[in-house]
C-alpha cells in the first residue's frame, strides 16, 4: 500500500504530544534508526531514543529507529567481523561480509556444445570446407566459426583465411556481419594497414553502419596517419545518436596522442554537455600529456577535472593516481611533493598532518536535502517494501544508557494471532514508548520524516545501504550529499552473537572526497588490489602539498 504524503502532513501533531509519548521538553535527543540487525528473523518495529538533557528545544528531535533482521551468522563469523575495524562504507568490505557468508546455490555451469579445435594455422577451401562438413548443425558455421576467433583473439591469417574462403563462395562478397568480426580482430592485434583496408571496403559498399562498426574504426584510425577521419567517423555517428564516453575517449586519446591539445579540449567539454561521465582513462589521459608543462590554463583545466571528480563522487585508479602525483611533481617552479597515504578515524592525514574535511553537512547543506528528500523520496511515493524486524535486546540496551526510546510499530503486532510474544512486548512497552500505526501504512515514511526532522545531530543504526531512496533522488548534488549524511550518521551492530555486549563499528568522521585548501589536495584513490561496490569509499589517499 502506498502511503501518500498527505498523511505525514499531520505527523508533527504525533510528535508534539508530549502526554502521548511520555515525554518532557525539557529533554534533547538522541535520535536512533535501527534496521537490519542480526538474531531475530520476521518481525517488525521501528524506534527513537532520547538523551536525559537540562536543555530545552524547540525541534521535536526525533528519529525513527528500525531493525531488520537476517540470517544469523556462526560464532566464528561472528567473531570475525567484530575484529575487523573498518567501516562498513570502506572499500572492500561487502566482500569481506560475501566471502564469510558464502552462498549456498551450487555453481551453474555453461552449457556443454560440441567443441572443435580451433585452427591455429590459416585453412585453405577444402580445409575449411571439410571442417564445416563435421559441424552441419550449425546452420551459419561462417559466423560461428569467426565469432570463436574473436573470443580467443585468433591469429589475422587464420581470420584472413576464412574471409578468403566466403568470398570464393560468394562472387567476391564478404558479409556485414564477417566484416566487423575480422575488424574486431584488426583493432585488437593493432594492424593498422588492415584496418584501412576493412574501412576502404566498408566506405564504398555501406552508406550508414550500425554503432559498433563506427566504434571499432574510431578507435582503429586514431593511432594512425588518418587519425582526423576518425573525427569525420564520430560525426557520421552524432547524425543518429548521442555517441558513447568511448567514443569520445578514443577521439580524445588519439588527439592528444598527435598533439592537437585544443580538440581533445573542445571534445572533452562536448562529452559533458551531454551530461556523459567521461571514462577515468580519458582524464588520465590530460594529466599525462600535461607532465613537465608550465602552462596556467591548461594547470587551471586540470584542476577543474579534480573539481569534476570531487563534485560527482569519482575516485580515480592507482594508475590515475600516479598520473596526477606526476604532473604535479613535474610543474616547473612549483614544488609540489606528493605521497600515498591513510587518514586516521579523527580525520587527520598521516602524511601532512593536516586535518580533511568533515563529513557532516552544513545547516545549509541539510536543509536542502531535507527539502529534496521530503519531495523526490517520501512525496515522490518511494517507498520500501521489506520487513523491518526489532531486537529486544537494543532496547534494553539504549534503555540502560539512560535513553528514551520511542518504537514505531503496526497495529497487529498487538493481536493474540500476532508472532510478537506478549512478554517481549510487555517487557519492551516498560522501556520505551510506542506508537502503533495503521496495519495497511507503510511505515518508512514516517521514519525518514522523523529522521530529517531530528536534526542533523541525529544518528542511525541499519544495514540497510538506501540505494533505493539514493535513486530517487534527481540529481549528483542531492546524491553526494545524502550519501555524505548517510556515512555521517549510520551506526551499524558488529556484535551479534547472542549474550554478546552491543557494539558498533566506528562512525566516519571525515568526507571522502577530493578536496582542496590551496596549497594541498587530498584525493582519495581505489587500490588495484581492492574491489570496491558502488557504495564504497577507497581508503588510500593521495596527498599533495606544496613546499614553501
Amino acid at each position: 500500500m502506498t502511503f501518500y504524503f498527505t498523511g505525514i502532513r499531520s505527523f508533527p501533531k504525533l510528535w508534539k504530544s508530549n502526554s502521548y509519548l511520555g515525554l518532557s521538553s525539557s529533554h534533547s535527543y538522541l535520535s536512533l534508526f535501527l534496521k537490519d540487525c542480526y538474531g531475530i528473523r520476521n518481525q517488525e518495529k521501528c524506534f527513537s531514543v532520547k538523551t536525559m538533557s537540562a536543555q530545552n528545544t524547540k525541534a521535536m528531535n526525533l528519529l525513527i529507529a528500525k531493525a531488520r533482521c537476517v540470517r544469523k551468522l556462526d560464532e566464528s563469523s561472528n567473531k570475525q567481523v567484530s575484529a575487523d575495524s573498518s567501516h562498513m562504507f570502506a572499500a572492500g568490505a561487502a566482500k569481506k561480509r560475501s566471502q564469510m557468508n558464502p552462498s549456498s546455490k551450487d555453481p551453474v555451469l555453461p552449457p556443454v556444445e560440441n567443441i572443435i579445435q580451433l585452427p591455429t594455422k590459416p585453412l585453405n577451401s577444402e580445409e575449411w570446407d571439410k571442417l564445416k562438413e563435421e559441424f552441419k548443425e550449425k546452420a551459419n558455421f561462417e559466423n560461428w566459426i569467426i565469432l570463436q576467433m574473436v573470443k580467443c583473439h585468433s591469429s589475422l591469417d587464420v581470420a584472413k583465411s576464412v574471409l578468403a574462403w566466403v568470398a570464393a563462395k560468394n562472387s567476391g562478397i564478404v558479409g556485414y556481419d564477417l566484416l566487423v568480426k575480422y575488424l574486431y580482430l584488426c583493432v585488437f592485434h593493432k594492424q593498422t594497414s588492415e584496418i584501412i583496408d576493412v574501412y576502404e571496403i566498408m566506405k564504398a559498399r555501406y552508406k550508414r553502419l550500425e554503432s559498433g562498426a563506427y566504434t571499432l574504426l574510431m578507435r582503429g584510425l586514431i593511432y594512425t596517419d588518418r587519425w582526423r577521419e576518425a573525427l569525420l567517423l564520430l560525426e557520421d555517428l552524432k547524425k543518429v545518436m548521442i555517441p558513447s564516453k568511448k567514443n569520445y575517449d578514443d577521439c580524445i586519446q588519439g588527439a592528444l596522442f598527435h598533439q592537437d591539445v585544443n580538440v581533445a579540449w573542445n571534445l572533452y567539454q562536448e562529452l559533458l554537455s551531454h551530461d556523459i561521465v567521461p571514462m577515468l582513462e580519458t582524464l588520465k589521459a590530460f594529466f599525462d600529456f600535461g607532465k613537465d608543462m608550465k602552462d596556467d590554463q591548461y594547470s587551471n583545466k586540470l584542476h577543474n577535472i579534480l573539481l569534476y571528480l570531487r563534485n560527482n563522487q569519482l575516485y580515480p585508479g592507482e594508475s590515475f593516481a600516479h598520473s596526477i602525483k606526476t604532473w604535479f611533481e613535474s610543474i616547473p617552479g612549483e614544488q609540489w611533493k606528493g605521497q600515498f597515504t591513510t587518514i586516521q578515524q579523527s580525520g587527520q592525514c598521516l602524511g601532512c598532518g593536516k586535518t580533511v574535511e568533515s563529513i557532516h553537512l552544513s545547516s545549509e547543506e541539510y536543509e536542502f536535502l531535507k527539502e529534496k528528500i521530503m519531495r523526490d523520496v517520501i512525496d515522490g511515493g518511494d517507498q520500501y517494501k521489506k520487513t523491518t524486524p526489532q531486537l529486544l535486546n537494543v532496547v534494553s540496551h539504549l534503555a540502560k544508557q539512560n535513553l528514551q526510546v520511542l518504537v514505531l510499530g503496526r497495529k497487529h503486532m498487538l493481536t493474540q494471532n500476532s508472532r510478537w510474544r506478549r512478554v517481549e512486548m510487555e517487557k519492551m512497552q516498560k522501556q520505551a514508548s510506542f506508537f502503533f500505526a495503521d496495519n495497511i501504512s507503510e511505515d518508512d515514511p514516517f521514519l525518514l520524516y522523523a529522521t530529517l526532522h531530528s536534526g542533523n545531530h541525529c544518528k542511525f543504526i541499519t544495514k540497510d545501504l538506501m540505494r533505493d531512496h539514493k535513486a530517487c533522488l534527481p540529481d549528483a548534488k542531492t546524491q553526494r550529499l545524502f550519501f555524505k549524511w548517510q556515512q555521517g550518521h549510520q551506526l551499524v551492530i558488529v556484535s551479534k552473537h547472542p549474550g554478546a555486549k552491543i557494539t558498533f563499528q566506528h562512525i566516519l568522521s571525515y568526507d571522502t572526497v577530493v578536496q582542496t585548501t590551496g596549497d594541498s589536495w587530498h584525493i582519495p584513490y581505489d587500490d588495484d588490489l581492492v574491489e570496491r561496490y558502488s557504495y564504497e569509499v577507497p581508503t588510500k589517499w593521495l596527498c599533495l602539498h606544496r613546499k614553501t
